[in-house]
């Protein structure tokens, strides 16, 4: 789980505004790269967020729903 903790800290980087720590969530959900390497993102941020490493409002995010939630590195 660290190493996709680990990932998932750069692809925020790397899916968001250029040089900024934060993305919306609908924007890193449809991400090719991120389909394609994590089974469970939800899953995954809340494990971050659980840690301390990144934040977001609510518990649980939905596509559609929680499209405009920002995630942000802390």
């Amino acid at each position: 789980m660290n190493a996709e903790i680990q990932q998932l800290l750069k692809d925020i980087r790397r899916v968001g505004e250029h040089g900024k720590p934060y993305v919306n969530f609908g924007e890193l959900f449809d991400d090719e790269e991120v389909v394609n390497y994590y089974e469970a993102l939800v899953g995954t941020l809340k494990a971050a967020k659980k840690k301390g490493l990144i934040k977001y409002e609510g518990q649980f995010l939905l596509k559609g729903v929680n499209d405009e939630v920002i995630i942000k590195i802390v």
